[in-house]
């Protein structure tokens, strides 16, 4: 099982090692043509979107990347067309909305309960009844925070399964149908010292999606 992570190499070591317990073979990828030829894709985190690509200027963005940015949107038009697994983790779930037609709170106002600051940052979630992260977690889930924006508007065909128990802040994304999961928090690297979930479990799920949309091809192409 190969998955193609869309980011600098310099930046995705915790993914890797992330998606090698899968296991799988991780491969970091600024190269879009590769993504064909791997089960599933994963949009990391990283710096904040560039402004223009949801119509707006920029009102706090800050570490934009645009080339990146652009690279990221072709890997994911690619996924969504042959109905490829993704996962967008932080940055990645951004990328999601996006793609979709969604926009992104530049700043919250609440930016201090969630950026980075000399470590991640832990606070309680609410996850919706019914949904894959419920059957994962349960109702509520601690978990691990570093960023400054969020999910605003939500692009067409996303649902909001998860949120801030504090400001309400979107902390997971689903679509409606295709194999798309994107997560604000950064399951890759949980401490066991702050909370007690466990983000292999994202894992498991994922490689639920990737075994379904293997079955699903071969149905296809016979």
């Amino acid at each position: 099982m190969k998955i193609a992570i869309l980011g600098r190499k310099k930046d995705t070591a915790n993914y890797e090692r992330f998606i090698a317990a899968m296991p799988a073979i991780p491969i970091t990828t600024l190269n879009t043509g590769v993504i064909s030829s791997c089960d599933a894709l994963v949009l990391p985190g990283g710096g904040d979107i560039t402004p223009a690509f949801f119509g707006e200027h920029n009102n706090g963005s800050y570490n934009i990347d645009t080339e990146l940015d652009i690279l990221q949107f072709q890997a994911l038009d690619h996924c969504i067309r042959r109905h490829i697994p993704v996962l967008g983790i932080c940055k990645g779930m951004q990328v999601i909305n996006v793609a979709f037609g969604g926009t992104i709170v530049q700043h919250l106002p609440t930016a201090n309960l969630h950026q980075y600051q000399d470590g991640d940052q832990y606070h309680a979630t609410t996850i919706l009844d019914g949904t894959c992260l419920h059957t994962l977690y349960g109702r509520t889930a601690l978990v691990n925070s570093a960023h400054h924006q969020a999910v605003d508007r939500l692009g067409g065909g996303l649902s909001a399964i998860q949120w801030c128990e504090t400001d309400g802040c979107v902390e997971a994304i689903v679509h409606e149908y295709l194999p798309i999961l994107g997560l604000q928090w950064h399951p890759e690297r949980l401490a066991n010292t702050r909370t007690t979930l466990d983000g292999h479990a994202i894992l498991k799920l994922f490689t639920s999606w990737i075994c379904a949309s293997r079955i699903l091809h071969e149905y296809q192409h016979g």
